[in-house]
């Protein structure tokens, strides 16, 4: 199979290159790849001409840029068109959800409250209609196992002094992101339409993520600074897509444990 894996040059899209076993292709905008195809989203042109020339199998769609509505709303929605004919998975975020009391899973409708929720949610609505086939794979907090996440990076800077603080009220679901990519190549490869939720299995505060970082790092967990900031209570329940997947989406306790020495 001929994957082409959009954003290759970030911590999830390396991830999947890394680790898919197919003939990979590799897409980037602004920082090269190896192998790469350069590919700016945003204009439906150039998609489709980068679509003919690789012609693909199937595309895994990791691309986004929070600050930029084009990119996050209008980019998956060039990629649906030119790849109606093409299995096409489309990885989303838990941020489209307002922060409720209960769990939300595959059935939840979007309630953004934040500009990149809104685009999340428009780009599912124009993946769902111009590519009914495609799998909408929401996901929440990405954790590197080898690289650096803004998770990590956040703590490590928090910890050396820099200004700011991890929000106690701020409650997601982080996943690894070894387990994400293995799930992603897994439903690229099943008969799955729709949404799936592919989130880790445990809840915790954005505080809390920080100081398991920490700990597994070696950095004093007590030093980050904390703030309860604002109440956003978002769990991603993921029980229905895990069901049916081979990969263990592993609770964030287990896959951020100290190494044993």
């Amino acid at each position: 199979m001929r994957l082409m894996i959009t954003g290759a040059a970030g911590l999830l899209g390396s991830e999947l290159v890394r680790l898919a076993d197919h003939d990979v292709v590799p897409t980037y905008h602004s920082a090269p790849v190896d192998g790469g195809v350069r590919l700016d989203v945003r204009g439906r042109a150039e998609v489709d001409a980068v679509i003919q020339r690789v012609r693909p199998d199937a595309i895994i769609h990791t691309a986004f840029k929070q600050s930029d509505w084009v990119t996050t709303a209008d980019g998956p929605a060039n990629l649906a068109i030119a790849a109606r004919d093409t299995r096409f998975v489309f990885v989303s975020t838990d941020a489209l959800f307002d922060g409720g009391p209960t769990p939300y899973d595959e059935d939840a409708p979007p309630s953004p409250i934040t500009p990149y929720g809104a685009a999340k949610a428009a780009a599912e609505t124009a993946v769902r209609a111009f590519h009914p086939n495609a799998v909408i794979a929401r996901t929440s907090l990405i954790v590197g196992s080898a690289g650096i996440s803004e998770s990590e990076q956040l703590t490590h800077d928090l910890a050396g002094g820099a200004p700011g603080a991890l929000f106690t009220e701020n409650i997601r679901c982080p996943v690894d992101v070894t387990d994400l990519a293995l799930a992603l190549l897994e439903l690229t490869t099943s008969d799955h339409r729709g949404v799936a939720h592919v989130g880790g299995p445990e809840a915790v505060s954005r505080l809390e993520l920080g100081q398991l970082i920490a700990i597994r790092d070696g950095l004093d967990p007590e030093s980050l600074p904390s703030s309860p900031g604002p109440v956003s209570h978002i769990r991603l329940d993921s029980t229905r897509t895990q069901l049916m997947l081979k990969t263990r989406l592993r609770p964030v306790r287990e896959f951020l444990r100290p190494p044993r020495s």
